[in-house]
């Protein structure tokens, strides 16, 4: 297939320079949205639960290689995203993941992409309202017990059940958000979201400061501690939950969709790698100086017990609604893209979503009633999420862009970008099979490492 005559363009200097199909300034019907608008969706859609799981990670592998993994999976994230834009317009149908998917490897290819995408959307989802249920109603069972906000200031209440908290939080505040139609609708909150995760790095900026000063921070290793690992392989348990916190690029096309020029899709995308990286970065430096080799998987929860720092509780208490109110304002964004990707495998062929009023009601009613009933159903996915972190999250961020280049049913992939995609692929098959392996002999063993199973 080649390409439509208003997504060609030259490349380069010379005239005869034609490297790639570039994207139209308004492909799709641009909405007219602006870059910053554009990096505060993207920021949004990568910076989410693994958040959270980014201090643990730094405890086992120790603050420079974790910080040095980080970098690099934003590298890797950059060049998948990048050969994704650049497939992107020799499919004829609307720009999208799936459509490029299909192109490349047929209708199998894209429905491949949409269970990847349904399953990684629908896991993460249910641990927003799982994080959102302890926050603000608790959580008990397996050890692992600590009270909410709510509970905290009011005592155990019946109207502070987590089944009614997290029953009415998606009813009174994220049901009027997924029900927006348009990506850019909501900017505003993605803008709002971002500046709560800000706070929160502040927020343990203080803490760890503080602790300083108490004299009850522990000091953070530079390096793996080998001697609480009962084996080198279980560094490797690290990796898919950087994956999983990089993992956005579903989100790509219905941003760049709407953007007033789609070419600065890839400057959105650079912009928010950088900022998001820094983001992880110091709420992983910040939470492993704060709690050390007590740090769990899920850090609000040593927000919560303070693990002997003697931090003030209104601090603590600051640092996990911050982090719950960002979670409520990530939420209809990614529901965005759960509610688009089931569409597909359900419905294929018809007409745009959006513009099907009853369709969009009864899907967008249907995935908020299954995502409640697997909240409560499921006390922590944690498991789920460190497994899904190795197969579906991997495949959408590194080995299906890799995989569309060398296939390049068009043949406009250099060399150069054939090396790389190969060596995306291999990285995130040998390190996800490592993480795979570790995480069933740790389970089989009842070992705890990395926070798997106290940190659930």
């Amino acid at each position: 297939m080649t390409p439509p005559a208003s997504t060609g363009k030259c490349t380069g200097a010379g005239a005869g320079e034609v490297e790639e199909p570039l994207l139209p300034e308004f492909s799709g019907g641009g909405h007219g949205a602006s870059v910053s608008g554009a990096v505060f969706n993207v920021s949004t859609s990568i910076i989410g639960a693994g958040i959270m799981s980014i201090p643990a990670a730094m405890r086992v592998l120790g603050v420079l290689p974790a910080l040095l993994l980080i970098a690099t999976v934003a590298a890797l994230s950059d060049a998948s995203v990048e050969f994704m834009l650049r497939y992107t317009g020799w499919d004829s149908g609307p720009p999208s993941y799936a459509g490029i998917m299909g192109d490349a490897f047929g209708r199998a290819g894209a429905k491949a992409l949409n269970v990847c995408i349904a399953f990684t959307t629908t896991g993460t989802l249910v641990v927003y309202l799982i994080i959102i249920g302890d926050v603000l109603s608790g959580s008990a069972g397996a050890g692992d017990e600590h009270a909410g906000v709510l509970q905290e200031l009011f005592g155990a209440q019946w109207w502070t059940a987590r089944e009614l908290v997290i029953l009415v939080t998606a009813i009174v505040v994220l049901l009027p958000l997924v029900l927006r139609r348009r990506v850019d609708s909501l900017k505003f909150t993605s803008a709002v979201s971002i500046l709560l995760a800000v706070v929160f790095v502040f927020i343990n900026l203080g803490i760890a400061v503080y602790a300083l000063f108490t004299g009850t921070a522990k000091m953070p290793r530079m390096l793996p501690d080998f001697s609480r690992l009962s084996s080198p392989f279980e560094l490797f348990t690290a990796v898919p939950i950087v994956v999983v916190a990089f993992t956005f690029h579903f989100n790509v096309h219905p941003i760049r969709t709407e953007l007033s020029k789609t070419s600065d899709m890839k400057a959105a995308v650079r912009i928010s790698l950088v900022l998001c990286a820094a983001i992880y970065a110091a709420v992983g430096f910040f939470g492993f100086l704060l709690f050390g080799d007590a740090t769990m998987a899920d850090v609000l929860a040593n927000f919560d017990r303070s693990s002997g720092a003697g931090v003030p509780q209104a601090l603590n208490d600051a640092a996990r609604l911050s982090y719950a109110l960002h979670l409520v304002l990530v939420f209809p964004l990614l529901h965005f893209s759960l509610r688009v990707n089931v569409d597909e495998l359900l419905f294929p062929g018809r007409r745009p979503l959006a513009t099907d009023t009853r369709r969009f009601v009864a899907l967008t009613a249907v995935l908020m009633a299954v995502l409640y009933a697997l909240a409560i159903a499921i006390p922590s996915i944690w498991t789920l999420f460190e497994y899904s972190g190795s197969t579906f999250a991997v495949c959408i961020s590194l080995i299906f862009p890799g995989a569309i280049v060398l296939r390049d049913a068009h043949g406009i992939a250099k060399t150069k970008d054939k090396a790389l995609a190969a060596t995306m692929i291999a990285l995130a098959v040998i390190t996800s099979s490592i993480a795979i392996a570790s995480n069933v002999m740790s389970s089989i063993s009842g070992k705890v490492e990395g926070g798997h199973a106290a940190g659930r």
